[in-house]
């Protein structure tokens, strides 16, 4: 194996413990639960016995786990869609407060013999490459992770999106319907791939005018996860906003959404909500009504068709699979009916970018 930087070694070494505590215990799942704080749940089939009929797969959540009305549900969402079209069983499992055993959740599934096993979360990026290569018989997927940066493993799948894409036509939304010439991004980590949503949603706004003001912030820096779940910052980043004079915010923030729609709502403005359609996501009316539409980011149809080429037998390995505005891996939720009456300027501009007249960029 290559020369590792410590704080990796250290974070591989307690994953190869957790291997070895595994093996002893042969498959128990309770020892899964007490490494990881989380009782792995299922669904459509047995935890810990014999495979049902259907491939039996391991879900790793991303910071904020199951409930997010976001990301993590997504993932969630193209899980069971796949198991309903392919048979199966989901072991899911989230990583504790400071993500520092991602790589005990994924050895925890691949030892319980769940395959394949999905990460959900660039956050994955630093471990699940050496995972991969400590179980070449185990197929894996990431969400948000180029085969490339994991250290291109042949039985690792990147399932990306065009982010950028989606968020310039929630750019060309908000500046089509401010009435304050005054809009915002909420983002939740300051990462290159939250700075995508930025850099689309900044590129949007000025294409439809240069002179709307765009204020942009996030909840955490970098290598604070936190930032995607923590509704009462998002709330307060949002609110200083609105209080600044914008009417629109958009945000990439995960959980955190919530507390910008919760500003939105103080403020008598409007939001704008990203991954999921969070119009129908929502469970409170007042928060339902103020998101005029969601950044739709496909993570349930890449999960979903990952599965469902795993249980074909399809899956290529060592590469990535690009989600893009022409594959409809992004674009806007209509839910509502709050961008009806502007949907000739979205597809004009969403042609413009699937033709290549609009190269929409990828940092801010």
């Amino acid at each position: 194996m290559r020369d590792l930087p410590p704080e990796k070694e250290i974070v591989l070494r307690r994953a190869r413990m957790t291997k070895a505590a595994a093996l002893l215990l042969a498959g128990s799942l309770a020892m899964a639960a007490c490494a990881s704080d989380e009782e792995p749940t299922s669904a459509g089939g047995e935890t810990g016995g014999a495979a049902a009929d259907g491939p039996k797969i391991g879900l790793a959540f991303d910071t904020g786990g199951e409930g997010d009305r976001s990301f993590n549900d997504s993932a969630v969402a193209g899980v069971e869609a796949a198991i309903e079209a392919n048979g199966g069983e989901v072991a899911k499992l989230s990583p504790n407060d400071d993500g520092s055993n991602r790589a005990d959740l994924l050895t925890q599934l691949a030892d319980q013999g769940y395959d394949p096993i999905i990460a959900v979360g660039f956050a994955y990026s630093d471990v699940i490459g050496e995972i991969a290569e400590q179980y070449p018989d185990v197929t894996f997927a990431q969400v948000d992770g180029a085969v490339e940066d994991a250290g291109s493993p042949e039985n690792l799948t990147g399932l990306l999106f065009a982010e950028e894409q989606g968020s310039f036509l929630a750019g060309v939304a908000a500046a089509t319907k401010t009435e304050a010439d005054h809009v915002g991004f909420v983002g939740g980590v300051e990462t290159p791939l939250i700075q995508k949503f930025q850099a689309g949603f900044e590129a949007g706004v000025e294409a439809v005018d240069p002179a709307i003001q765009v204020d942009s912030q996030y909840i955490s820096p970098a290598g604070d996860f936190s930032g995607f779940n923590d509704p009462a910052r998002g709330q307060i980043v949002a609110q200083g906003m609105y209080d600044a004079g914008a009417d629109i915010v958009y945000h990439a923030a995960g959980g955190s959404g919530i507390g910008v729609f919760q500003a939105a709502a103080a403020s008598g403005g409007r939001a704008i909500g990203v991954d999921s359609d969070q119009y129908q996501t929502v469970d409170d009316p007042a928060l339902q009504a103020v998101i005029m539409t969601s950044m739709l980011k496909r993570v349930d149809n890449a999960v979903e068709q990952f599965i469902g080429d795993y249980a074909e037998g399809d899956v290529a390995g060592g590469e990535n699979q690009v989600y893009d505005l022409e594959s409809e891996g992004v674009g806007l939720s209509t839910s509502g009916g709050f961008i009806d009456d502007i949907q000739d300027v979205i597809d004009d501009y969403r042609q413009q970018i699937i033709g290549g007249e609009i190269e929409v960029p990828t940092t801010p």
